[in-house]
């Protein structure tokens, strides 16, 4: 009877230190992946779109080289790529996208990605090569709006504020084509990739296109008869990485390599008073 008992419980702590050998082991799996142990790094990759963002980030480059970091720009051709590309660790981080543009992507994609540090903000527009103003647009005109949802948006509420449709109450920056509940001057809505639509300004009365795009197409101020407000704009652009980085040293001198005086005076002669620094 007594060597039964002591058997059994024997065997019961046993089973007990093995369980917690188990719970210990995967306690110290998951502490590595503490916000608080972000690793440091002294050479990082950031994803940007093609064109004068280049010229930019070259000086942002030699900002962060004298704070003794080493970026390397990896370069993108369209919006879809440079946070799959953040996703897979392909870059550290990137730079290229507002907030409502992020949260969709978040939202189709399931990103762990957000946001750490402010860069700039280019308030989009609405450009013709065939009329001069909004009240010359006639009947029936056919606009060109971005088809990705974030911006589409954005072209739309543009649209509204200067009263050319009326969208449902609550519609914001989520506002589609169907959200559209007035359209006294029945114009066409055309939706179109970012990348093109601002080389098919020509061939539409009019178009809503970021200013990125529309300075690679060759617009300028003079083709643009509207444009969103600057203060109170909710599509800043700004340095994004993943969650798990967002204590790492790194991240805050990359920051502060893009948000300075130098950095400034590049983008304001780039940009030419199409985009305004926003930090």
């Amino acid at each position: 009877m007594h060597t039964c008992l002591a058997y059994a419980k024997n065997k019961l702590h046993r089973t007990l230190f093995a369980t917690a050998g188990v719970f210990l082991l995967a306690g110290a799996a998951l502490a590595p992946f503490s916000l608080a142990q972000a690793a440091d790094k002294t050479t990082v990759k950031v994803g940007i779109i093609s064109g004068e963002d280049e010229d930019v980030w070259r000086e942002v480059i030699k900002q962060a080289a004298s704070k003794g970091l080493t970026v390397k720009t990896v370069v993108f051709n369209d919006y879809n790529q440079p946070n799959e590309a953040l996703q897979n660790g392909e870059v550290d981080a990137n730079a290229f996208q507002h907030q409502p543009f992020l949260d969709n992507q978040i939202k189709v994609n399931h990103y762990d990605v957000v946001r750490v540090g402010d860069t700039a903000v280019w308030p989009i527009g609405l450009y013709s090569k065939k009329v001069k103003s909004l009240s010359e647009l006639k009947d029936g005109a056919v606009i060109g709006v971005p088809n990705d949802p974030a911006n589409e948006a954005r072209g739309l509420n543009l649209l509204q504020r200067e009263g050319v449709i009326k969208l449902k109450p609550g519609a914001g920056i989520f506002a589609t084509i169907a959200d559209i509940t007035e359209n006294p001057r029945h114009i066409k809505i055309k939706e179109l990739d970012s990348g093109i639509i601002g080389r098919s300004v020509p061939d539409l009365d009019a178009a809503v296109v970021n200013t990125d795009w529309a300075l690679k197409s060759g617009l300028t101020k003079e083709d643009r008869i509207a444009q969103e407000n600057v203060k109170g704009n909710p599509y800043n652009n700004f340095i994004a990485v993943k969650k798990e980085n967002v204590n790492a040293p790194w991240v805050k001198t990359l920051v502060a390599s893009y948000q300075n005086d130098d950095v400034k005076k590049v983008f304001d002669n780039v940009y030419k008073g199409t985009g305004i620094t926003a930090w």
